[in-house]
C-alpha cells in the first residue's frame, strides 16, 4: 500500500526524534521534499498525496542517514543562505544562518563606499579610480562570496568594474566547490579563487591593497569540538577548530593585516557568541592603536569583529 505524505512524515519524524534531532519534523519535510523533487511548503500542502516508490526509496535512505547524525544539507546536497541555494558537500562546512550578519554588513559597507566617491567607482582616470577591492579569506563553499556579489548585482554595481572579491581559501577541495558554486549563481564576473592560507603572497592587481576584508575562520574551541552536534562531525574538522581558545585562526589574520589593507581599509570577521570580549583583545595585543568592536547578530549575540586602523 502506498504510504501518503503525511504518513510518510509522521513515521519518518518519529524515528528522527528517537534517533535525538531537535528538528526532527522539519528534517523529515525539507528531506521528503528533496525525495519527491517539491519545495517544503509543497510538501505541508499536500499531506494525502501519495509517495511514489521510487521517492519512497529515496526518502528511507535519506533517513537512514540523517538517523546517522549525517547533516540534512549534505543529504539534499544544497543549503539555502541569504536567500540562494548553494551546493553544499563534505569538501567544506555547511553555511550557518549567523554568518548572514557578515554579509549583511559587508554590503552596508560597500554601498556606503560607493555612495560616498564624487564619481564611480572604476570610472578610470578622472573617474573613480579603481574598484572596491573585497577579500573573503577562508571562503569554504563561497557562500559570503557569492552572496554578496548577487547581492551587489541586484543593486546595480557592475561586479568587476565596481567591485572585485578575491576568494581565498587553503583547502583546493573547497575552493572548486566554490568556484561551482559561483558559475552556477552567475557570479564569477570580477571574482578570483585563489588556493592560499589566508592570502597569497602577493595580491591581485600588482599586490594591490584590499579595502574591506571579510573572514569566518575556525573559531570553535578544541576541546569544544567533541560536545558539538554530531552533524558537526560530517565536516571538515579543519574549518571548525581554532584552537585553545577558538582564535589562533583569526589572531594569524590580525597578524597579516596591515600588510594588507589599504589605508581607511576596515576588516570584518565573525567569531563565537562566547568572544565578544576576547575579540577586541586580541586586536588590541596583535594591532596596538587599531580599533575594534563587535555587533551581534538577530539573536543578540556578539558576531562580527570590526577592525579599522587606528
Amino acid at each position: 500500500m502506498t504510504a501518503t505524505i503525511g504518513e510518510s512524515l509522521a513515521g519518518a519524524t518519529e524515528r528522527l526524534r528517537a534517533a535525538g534531532s531537535e528538528t526532527a519534523r522539519l528534517d523529515a519535510e525539507l528531506l521528503l521534499g528533496w525525495a519527491v523533487g517539491a519545495d517544503r511548503t509543497a510538501i505541508v500542502a499536500h499531506p494525502d498525496a501519495p509517495v511514489g516508490a521510487d521517492a519512497a526509496g529515496r526518502f528511507e535512505d535519506a533517513i537512514r542517514r540523517r538517523e546517522a547524525g549525517e547533516p540534512v544539507a549534505y543529504i539534499r546536497g544544497l543549503k539555502e543562505f541569504h536567500g540562494l541555494a548553494f551546493s553544499v558537500d563534505p569538501r567544506a562546512l555547511i553555511p550557518r544562518p549567523e554568518t548572514e550578519t557578515l554579509v549583511d554588513i559587508a554590503i552596508g559597507e560597500v554601498m556606503a563606499r560607493l555612495s560616498d566617491r564624487p564619481y564611480e567607482a572604476g570610472g578610470g582616470p578622472g573617474g573613480g579610480g579603481d574598484p572596491i577591492r573585497i577579500a573573503d579569506v577562508g571562503t569554504g563553499s563561497g557562500a559570503i562570496a557569492v552572496a554578496i556579489a548577487v547581492a551587489l548585482r541586484h543593486r546595480s554595481v557592475t561586479m568587476g568594474r565596481h567591485v572585485t572579491i578575491l576568494a581565498t581559501e587553503r583547502s583546493p577541495e573547497a575552493l572548486q566547490l566554490a568556484r561551482e558554486n559561483a558559475v552556477a549563481h552567475a557570479a564569477a564576473d570580477g571574482m578570483r579563487f585563489v588556493e592560499a592560507d589566508l592570502f597569497p603572497p602577493v595580491l591581485p592587481d600588482d599586490g594591490a591593497p584590499l579595502d574591506i576584508v571579510l573572514a569566518n575562520l575556525p573559531y570553535v574551541r578544541s576541546d569544544a569540538i567533541p560536545g558539538l552536534p554530531i552533524a558537526a562531525s560530517f565536516e571538515p574538522r579543519a574549518a571548525l577548530d581554532g584552537g585553545a581558545d577558538g582564535l589562533d585562526e583569526i589572531r594569524a589574520l590580525l597578524a597579516r593585516l596591515p600588510d594588507v589593507l589599504a589605508e581607511g581599509g576596515v576588516a570584518f570577521v565573525e567569531i563565537g557568541a562566547d568572544q565578544g570580549e576576547a575579540g577586541p583583545l586580541a586586536v588590541a595585543e596583535i594591532l596596538p592603536g587599531w580599533h575594534a568592536d563587535v555587533s551581534t547578530d538577530l539573536g543578540g549575540l556578539p558576531r562580527v569583529l570590526r577592525i579599522e586602523r587606528g
